[in-house]
């Protein structure tokens, strides 16, 4: 009875240790994991939330940015693309995607496409990072690095203050990049757009090793700002360039 037992124990614990080793060898591994978090609060309206979009989708499905998402060491990096408002609104849109050549990148912006519109009230910056910090665990991808691509046109008016969750982040070993959008129009409910929001987001929003962020001038500027951006940030892993 007992080497019936010795042996079923023993059986586990080998069964145990190949579901670990499988669960390990199910992390591909990427050159970069990128969650793509785009604002879509109650000041971004309709029109700009469709010049968002269409910039990522133009971006993602750009020559250049193609290559640079395939010509890292691994030959790909994981996407992910949010959507987020408030402190208790945050969408994933898209989920985590491999993308290394042009078929995979359009099979990833033809979601983002498709998927309807909804936008929520204020604006939590804090909300998005620590939604997104919490989506690379278990992802079944192992990256060199660790990004958070942050994009909005306001500050942070809803949730704890952004500089804790980016701190927060930032020790996981996450980078935070930012894109803020230099908005002069007026809010859908007639309040002031925000000034230095590019200065906020240096001191508030973006952090870790070579962390940066690139503004865009409005949303009609957006699209290029986004290629800008995603092409130094990708071929970063090979340049150093943070």
């Amino acid at each position: 009875m007992r080497a019936q037992t010795n042996l079923a124990v023993g059986l586990l614990a080998m069964w145990m240790f190949m579901v670990g080793a499988g669960t390990a060898v199910a992390q591909q591994p990427v050159d970069l994991e990128l969650v793509l978090a785009i604002d879509i609060s109650g000041s971004v309206d309709e029109e700009e939330a469709a010049l968002q979009r269409e910039g990522y989708v133009s971006a993602l499905n750009n020559p250049r940015v193609i290559a640079a998402m395939g010509g890292g060491p691994f030959g790909a990096i994981a996407v992910t693309y949010v959507e987020w408002a408030g402190e208790d609104y945050q969408r994933t849109v898209v989920p985590w995607t491999l993308i290394g050549n042009a078929e995979q990148a359009a099979r990833f912006t033809e979601q983002i496409q498709a998927s309807p519109f909804a936008s929520a009230r204020w604006t939590s910056l804090s909300g998005a990072i620590d939604y997104s910090a919490t989506l690379f665990a278990g992802n079944g991808f192992d990256g060199v690095r660790q990004v958070i691509d942050i994009s909005g046109d306001g500050v942070n008016n809803r949730g704890r203050p952004p500089v804790l969750a980016r701190d927060q982040a930032v020790a996981a070993g996450i980078t935070i990049n930012g894109l803020p959008i230099l908005n002069d129009r007026p809010n859908p409910w007639g309040g002031a757009a925000p000034i230095d929001l590019d200065r906020y987001y240096e001191e508030n929003v973006i952090g870790g090793p070579g962390a940066f962020y690139i503004a865009a001038r409005d949303f009609d500027d957006f699209s290029a700002a986004i290629l800008s951006k995603l092409i130094r940030e990708i071929a970063g892993l090979r340049d150093g360039a943070g």
